[in-house]
């Protein structure tokens, strides 16, 4: 997700999608450590993804 996209979501929306990725995140990171990935570059993009959601809404609550 790009930070573009983060900024159009409301704060019910950005809550709503951290947990749907931290959820998506636990289970890639079971699922590599089971077996490895194809394209484990995708733990990385999803950690980053969840840190600028994460980043965003606390942007908001101090505003």
């Amino acid at each position: 997700m790009k930070q573009a996209e983060i900024k159009e979501l409301s704060v019910e929306e950005l809550q709503q999608k951290l947990i749907e990725i931290k959820k998506e995140y636990a289970d890639l990171k079971v699922a590599h450590a089971v077996t490895p990935l194809e394209n484990p570059m995708q733990i990385r993009k999803i950690r980053r993804t969840v840190a600028r959601l994460a980043t965003e809404l606390t942007k908001r609550e101090l505003q």
